[in-house]
């Protein structure tokens, strides 16, 4: 358990960073908010203000990324920017020993997110990626459900994420574009439910795909991905990921196993047994699918943070470390590189 009081610093703050706000409040046994950081100034005092107003809490308005990293008394960072600007900033801080904790994706490629977590580990200093869907308590339940073995054989898997974005959405500058985010809705949202899915149920070793931008977008990258899946461990699965799917609907994980089928959606698991029982896991809760991109609690980022401490304090990997992030970005090169080449792509480091 953690035993003192840690000090992070909130670096980049746009539409997540209230979510992180009211989230590190709910910490203050453990965690103190010392300070934020943006490119503009106005917008970090404005931001600090607001954190006063909202939570009582009175963080430091920084200067240079070269400041947050000389402040002693920083213990790691949480970085919400897009993942162009993170090797510039990961860089300055992770040599100067503060961890870092990130929302997703790490970077805009495979190969690029790989070096930030080659340098965190170079520099021995914890490496996390904020994949909150892990620490819901249906998905903690089904995880722990497969690893007794109770359902059997894994054979199927179904991934449905059926969201919705308006023109608004992407009119903002660099969102949906390679040069900023890397990409669409495959690394900007579908990374999620891909990650969970590889938590639960092992590697995808070959895909073929098809990425597209509908006519419902004017956007770089792509708004609707279709593909099949070959698991490593011999089951076979479909994706279905799009922000064209109007008004938008939770995403959802369909696992067959030889005794009973998952089903994952809304922040409930139903498990419907080959016996003809049904059970039922968890809470219904909004996910963000629709037009409000942040319509989701901020209790599972609290949960994020919280074993970010635990794993600093306890010296551990965190609940998703940089590394095994990693399995979902060589995934989405590769449905990508599927798209482009008309052809089946291996999963490959």
């Amino acid at each position: 358990m953690t035993t003192k009081s840690l000090n992070t610093v909130l670096i980049g703050l746009g539409m997540v960073a209230n979510t992180h706000l009211r989230a590190v409040a709910e910490l203050s046994d453990k965690l103190n908010l010392h300070g934020v950081f943006a490119r503009d100034q106005n917008v970090a005092k404005g931001f600090a203000n607001t954190a006063q107003e909202m939570t009582g809490l009175r963080p430091i308005v920084f200067d240079s990324i070269d400041d947050v990293a000389s402040d002693s008394h920083i213990d790691f960072a949480i970085i919400l920017t897009p993942p162009n600007a993170r090797a510039e900033i990961i860089g300055p801080l992770a040599n100067a020993g503060k961890h870092i904790l990130m929302e997703k994706p790490i970077e805009r490629n495979k190969s690029a997110a790989a070096k930030v977590v080659d340098l965190c580990e170079s520099r021995g200093v914890a490496c996390g990626v904020v994949f909150q869907h892990r620490v819901r308590e249906a998905s903690i339940k089904l995880q722990q459900i497969i690893s007794s073995g109770s359902l059997g054989r894994f054979c199927v898997a179904e991934v449905l994420v059926p969201w919705w974005r308006d023109q608004s959405y992407y009119d903002e500058p660099g969102r949906g574009s390679y040069q900023r985010d890397g990409g669409g809705v495959l690394i900007s949202q579908a990374i999620h439910t891909l990650d969970l899915l590889l938590d639960l149920v092992g590697d995808v070793d070959e895909v073929q795909a098809m990425a597209r931008t509908t006519q419902l977008h004017q956007m770089e990258s792509e708004d609707f991905v279709t593909a099949g899946l070959d698991f490593k461990c011999g089951a076979v699965g479909s994706l279905v990921a799009s922000t064209a799917s109007y008004p938008g609907d939770a995403e959802s994980i369909t696992l067959h196993f030889d005794r009973a089928s998952a089903l994952l959606k809304s922040g409930v698991l139903t498990l419907s047994w080959r016996d003809g029982r049904v059970e039922s896991f968890g809470a219904d809760a909004s996910t963000g699918g629709g037009a409000d991109p942040m319509a989701f609690t901020h209790a599972w980022h609290r949960d994020i943070i919280d074993d970010f401490c635990e794993a600093i304090t306890d010296n551990r990997p965190p609940l998703a470390s940089g590394r095994e992030a990693l399995r979902v970005h060589r995934l989405i090169d590769a449905l990508i590189e599927s798209s482009t080449t008309k052809t089946s792509i291996k999963v490959t480091d």
